[in-house]
């Protein structure tokens, strides 16, 4: 079994055939069905992705996340922003903090980068640990329930102020 000592966290190697093959089969696995590998294949041809990053345990790639490009789109200008998806891992691997370390170690890359606004959809007991809230999404429209479509600012005040539509890349399939 998996302890957080022996799990590594990189930076995907998108030009290693069997790398992205792997993390397609990560995704098929952990959602059971294609939708998010699909996604993430569409989202690099598209070159939307901010940060892919993989786990990996004894050498076995166990999960990954992608961060790609999006923004807001208020009354007077387009915001840039991230969104967070998708994160998968394997079941024989979940419930062991690897989610968590995949995505903490890629929120602090986009912070060091000076990106200042992450969106996701998701659960709404398990994004709130790193920060993402339904009340800092409230003046973004979008097509999700409000419970599930959540926000995190990476500096303090990047959403005050900020109304508008939210516009993920075209790879979403969210028009």
């Amino acid at each position: 079994m998996p302890s957080e000592t022996n799990i590594a966290i990189r930076a995907e190697n998108a030009q290693d055939e069997e790398e992205t093959a792997a993390i397609r089969r990560i995704n098929e696995i952990a959602f059971g069905g294609n939708e998010e590998a699909e996604l993430v294949d569409n989202l690099r041809t598209t070159e939307a992705v901010l940060v892919s990053l993989v786990a990996i345990n004894e050498g076995q790639l166990v999960g990954h996340v992608l961060f790609s490009r999006m923004s807001i789109q208020t009354a007077e200008c387009s915001v840039p922003a991230v969104a967070l998806a998708p994160i998968a891992v394997l079941p024989d691997f979940q419930r062991k903090g690897i989610g968590e370390k995949l995505i903490r170690h890629g929120l602090d890359l986009l912070r060091s980068s000076g990106e200042q606004i992450v969106i996701v959809v998701g659960h709404p007991d398990y994004y709130p640990r790193f920060g993402f809230s339904v009340e800092k999404a409230r003046d973004l429209q979008s097509p999700f329930p409000p419970e599930a479509f959540m926000a995190l600012e990476l500096s303090e005040g990047a959403l005050a102020g900020i109304r508008g539509k939210v516009r993920y890349p075209p790879a979403f399939g969210i028009f």
